[in-house]
């Protein structure tokens, strides 16, 4: 079993759940670490992803082989995060038959009405706590 944490840019999102999940999860489920970019990808290894892979092939990938997917919303919008998710990803990412948990951090000017604002670190908790419901543990 494993589970799949997505994220660009810097991977500040990416590795604050890794790192939860890594307190939250039994040790035989592996998380990887799946990152746009090089940088992503070490920052989720370093709060203790099993594996790391970077860009968009490693994300295309793995998205179909996994158990569950989580990272922000806007991994599954084209171009976002400066341009570092591809078309191909998304495609991947929605085609997994993984269960798929967002956190709805969104770019600018794009909103989901009726979503309650919390801060981050609670939004990452109750998405764990959603992983953990989903898999029964």
């Amino acid at each position: 079993m494993n589970i799949v944490v997505l994220d660009g840019m810097g991977g500040g999102i990416g590795s604050r759940i890794v790192g939860i999940l890594k307190e939250e999860i039994p040790p035989y489920i592996e998380v990887y670490g799946l990152g746009t970019n090089a940088l992503a990808t070490a920052a989720m290894l370093k709060k203790g992803a099993n594996k790391g892979a970077t860009g968009e092939n490693a994300i295309v990938v793995n998205a179909g082989k996994a158990d569950v997917i989580i990272g922000s919303i806007a991994m599954t919008m084209p171009n976002e995060m400066m341009g570092e998710v591809t078309m191909r990803m998304v495609e991947a990412i929605n085609a997994s038959e993984a269960i798929k948990i967002y956190i709805p951090i969104l770019p600018e000017n794009n909103y989901i009405v009726s979503l309650e604002e919390k801060p981050l670190l609670l939004q990452i908790r109750e998405a764990v706590a959603l992983i953990k419901k989903e898999l029964n543990l």
